[in-house]
């Protein structure tokens, strides 16, 4: 047998010191058991196109129809299109980066690693590194509670009189979790990944069709497409909507993403964010679209509220099941996706390289520490079920750094544009505005959890 694991001859495979543009490159570092194992490169940009897609769409954009609420047509739309924009930038940018930095033979694979390289090991250690497990490890929480939420919608649309509460469905969610958390590695997910960008596509075409259906029908709510509420809760949910539709376009784990890339990654980052940018277009736009025009300034938090109407539902009962066993299926998708970071923190500090990645010696841990991680997460979700008011601070504090902020810092600092062009003003403007958002978008998020305080109780059945 050997001791050897196989990604290491793929590590061999490019270790050699090469010239290009005059530069000599350094030869590649030897990869710990995180990069080895968890962020395996071995992928095509069709795979990265599905975890990337994964990543960034998934039920999260029902909110939409609400953001819209608080911005109105004209803001709404504008912001949706400009937020779109600016991520598609960012995350090129970060991709443009991380393929210059294998060019120099020193190809990053983490979040952090690009920080720690680029602006200074404190960087990568003290910000970035615990920003981005926050964040992650918050989303896999908020997938466990919004899992359990769908099981339970479920569990009442066929037995309205059910007396099985909330934690009860937090909890085998939970189990499914935690047999999806033992796939081996982010490639090995592409498959996952491709039913996933299915899915989405599957429930954001439900959820259009309903709201077309419910707004040509005569159960219409009257729309009214004013924005409600006084000039200081006008200009507060100004912000809080903005804060939406920057954690919609949010991911947090580009180089994590581009990591399973097979080198050399030149150009593929981009068909990938490519292929990805199609399904945003045409999830988001539609969804937002069509609840916005059914139910105006009435739209809920989810549009899928709205389905329910006042007294019984107003969609057959038949769709409205098909629509949450879509949402419920990509969510699973989504949270195993999340776990992936924290998949790689376990396997860095505990799994030997120098082993087999299905030995003994790394399958052990391996099970108990993502298990663990898992049951964590699922206790969580079942004590907090306001997480959401939670992962709005957690989002502003951490989405808009790592997916607005970091990237044109980090372009600006590795490419020196001069201070005269017009990407970097580009990219200091987009920076600027973005570090405004996070004290705003917080202050928001706090007064959010004040108001919403007095609902909070620790197992509460929401």
């Amino acid at each position: 047998m050997g001791t050897v694991a196989p990604n290491l001859m793929e590590v061999s495979a490019t270790a050699s010191i090469h010239k290009e543009n005059g530069v000599v490159a350094n030869p590649p570092k030897e990869l710990d058991a995180g990069a080895l194992f968890v962020l395996k490169s071995q992928g095509s940009w069709l795979h990265c196109g599905y975890h990337l897609t994964t990543s960034i769409v998934g039920p999260v954009l029902l909110s939409l129809p609400f953001a819209l609420t608080l911005l109105g047509w004209v803001g709404g739309l504008i912001c949706l299109a400009l937020a779109g924009l600016v991520t598609f930038i960012s995350y090129n940018l970060l991709s443009l980066v991380l393929e210059h930095q294998e060019k120099l033979g020193n190809r990053q694979l983490r979040f952090r690693d690009m920080a720690r390289d680029i602006l200074g090991p404190g960087w990568g250690k003290y910000v970035v590194g615990p920003l981005q497990f926050g964040i992650c490890y918050g989303a896999v929480i908020a997938c466990t509670l919004l899992g359990g939420q769908s099981l339970k919608f479920i569990y009442l649309l066929s037995n309205p009189d059910g007396k099985m509460e909330l934690y009860q469905f937090i909890t085998m969610f939970g189990g499914v979790t935690l047999i999806l958390a033992q796939m081996p590695s982010f490639h090995s997910l592409r498959h996952i990944n491709l039913v996933s960008l299915i899915l989405c596509l599957a429930f954001s075409a439900c959820v259009t069709a309903g709201s077309i259906y419910i707004g040509h029908s005569n159960k219409a709510p009257v729309r009214d497409y004013t924005v409600k509420g006084s000039a200081k809760d006008r200009n507060f949910g100004i912000f809080n909507a903005i804060s939406i539709i920057a954690t919609t376009y949010a991911s947090g784990i580009i180089p994590e993403i581009q990591a399973t890339l097979a080198p050399p990654v030149k150009g593929k980052m981009f068909k990938g964010l490519c292929v990805c940018y199609g399904v945003i277009v045409t999830t988001f736009f539609s969804v937002a679209i069509s609840g916005y025009w059914a139910f105006g300034n009435q739209a809920m938090g989810t549009v899928l509220s709205n389905f329910m109407g006042d007294e019984k539902p107003l969609l057959p009962t038949w769709f409205l099941l098909m629509t949450n066993v879509f949402t419920l299926l990509q969510v699973s998708a989504v949270t195993v996706v999340y776990l992936q970071p924290t998949n790689e923190v376990f396997e860095k500090k505990f799994a030997d390289p120098k082993m087999p990645q299905f030995s003994t010696r790394n399958v052990v841990p391996r099970l108990i520490l993502r298990s663990l991680s898992v049951v964590v997460a699922t206790t969580f979700a079942a004590m907090l079920p306001f997480f959401g008011d939670i992962m709005a601070l957690l989002g502003a504090f951490g989405c808009i750094p790592l997916d607005f902020i970091l990237p044109m810092i980090f372009y600006n600092v590795t490419f020196k544009p001069s201070k005269q062009s017009l990407i970097f003003w580009v990219n200091t403007l987009i920076a600027g505005v973005s570090f405004l958002l996070v004290g705003v978008g917080a202050v928001a998020s706090v007064r959010q959890i004040v108001l919403d305080a007095k609902t909070y109780r620790l197992f509460a059945n929401m």
